[in-house]
């Protein structure tokens, strides 16, 4: 990568970079020039003393991320080798745990490196590429990993279409291909995992002490609802820790197979357990008419889903999902709601809590509070980059 451009950081935003803020926004640039995602970017203050290099590439809100405040660094595969071996040193003892097979090992600007994550699969690695921009320097970026590491394989996901999305394609890269499906462990539970079956593998790696906290500490006799419930992966969690009874809600009919399998893979019968495809509003409205009620609902929607009859957004709908949820638990009952919306930090989210609760005339209390896990790094100049919530709430 030899292109290069020098931008000129506006007075009023040089100070927040200086501080190490990371993502670059065209509002920070005194002119946007015209220029082709992947480029290097020198940036320098209105008089023209350097800042830091970054790169070129939109993703989301940004137009690029900050790499090294070194103005002699060269942004070459050595930089990255280096950057790839910090972050892998620092999650030793995850490798470390038989325990724990699947974690992330590179998470994006936490590491230094925004705009591309590296999850471990038993071996086997998925790499998470968020911009054109940085998937301009891949095979920089991928001789510098297999410096930094062995695999047993290499999978990609490619999330920057038009929309942002994820780009539909063969995700193996190298290496040898992962059996269908890969048992991971986490936390002594198995999971089956599919590395080249779409945006996402079966397991959400962000969740892994959350489930432990359910699994530990609060699922033993209780009656578990699990909304939004994907392949069911805390609805395992909570069986592994002696809960009563399961029900399992997805809109997803793949949804069913999965749960399934999850359950099969720990040898716990899925016939135990209740595994449906349904809207979650829909489902709230049968548990109404029937007069069901949880011990534990566990609310972890998607920020947006649309089906054929509805939209859901957390944004707009999180506090009426949470008002129909406490209907139908019990008294001392708990709601472990959870949302990765970025839209929300944990004090507004806290507030959605407060109003639905006065809203229902209930009273509750924060028992457990939870961001990121310790393999999701993250900086504390970049506030946006801790993206999870999660409350586990006492119904009074």
């Amino acid at each position: 990568m030899v292109n290069e451009i020098t931008v000129k950081i506006k007075k009023k935003s040089a100070q927040s970079y200086i501080k190490g803020y990371p993502l670059l926004t065209k509002e920070a640039l005194v002119t946007v020039p015209d220029m082709e995602e992947g480029v290097i970017l020198r940036l320098v203050d209105e008089s023209g003393r350097f800042l830091a290099n970054g790169y070129h590439g939109n993703q989301n809100k940004g137009i690029g991320w900050i790499l090294s405040y070194d103005e002699k660094q060269a942004l070459d595969q050595a930089f990255f080798v280096t950057l790839f071996e910090e972050a892998f040193a620092k999650r030793q003892v995850f490798f470390n745990d038989d325990g724990t097979t699947a974690f992330r090992i590179f998470n994006g600007e936490g590491d230094g490196l925004g705009g591309l994550t590296i999850d471990y699969y038993d071996g086997f690695l998925v790499l998470q590429w968020y911009s054109h921009g940085i998937y301009k320097w891949k095979s920089t970026i991928l001789a510098a990993i297999k410096t930094a590491i062995t695999a047993r394989g290499i999978y990609e996901k490619r999330r920057f279409d038009a929309k942002g999305q994820y780009l539909e394609s063969d995700d193996f890269l190298e290496g040898d291909t992962a059996p269908e499906p890969l048992i991971v462990k986490e936390n002594g539970i198995n999971y089956a995992v599919y590395l080249n079956d779409g945006a996402m593998t079966g397991i959400f790696l962000d969740q892994r002490d959350v489930r432990k906290t359910i699994c530990d500490t609060y699922a033993a006799g209780r009656t578990v609802l699990n909304t939004f419930s994907y392949t069911g992966a805390f609805s395992v969690a909570a069986a592994f820790g002696g809960a009563a009874h399961t029900t399992n809600v997805d809109v997803a009919n793949r949804s069913i197979p999965k749960t399934r399998e999850q359950f099969t893979v720990n040898e716990l019968d899925p016939v135990a357990h209740t595994i449906m495809a349904e809207d979650v509003f829909q489902y709230f409205k049968y548990a109404n008419r029937k007069e069901l009620a949880f011990d534990m609902v566990i609310l972890d929607p998607p920020s947006f889903a649309r089906t054929k009859k509805t939209t859901f957004s957390v944004a707009k709908d999180y506090g009426k999902l949470l008002e129909e949820s406490i209907v139908i638990t019990n008294p001392n009952g708990i709601i472990v709601a959870s949302t990765n919306y970025a839209g929300y930090g944990m004090d507004k989210f806290k507030q959605v809590v407060q109003e639905a609760f006065k809203n229902q005339g209930r009273d509750y209390r924060i028992i457990e509070q939870f961001t990121l896990p310790a393999d999701f790094a993250t900086r504390s100049s970049f506030k946006e980059g801790d993206y999870l919530k999660v409350l586990f709430l006492e119904v009074r």
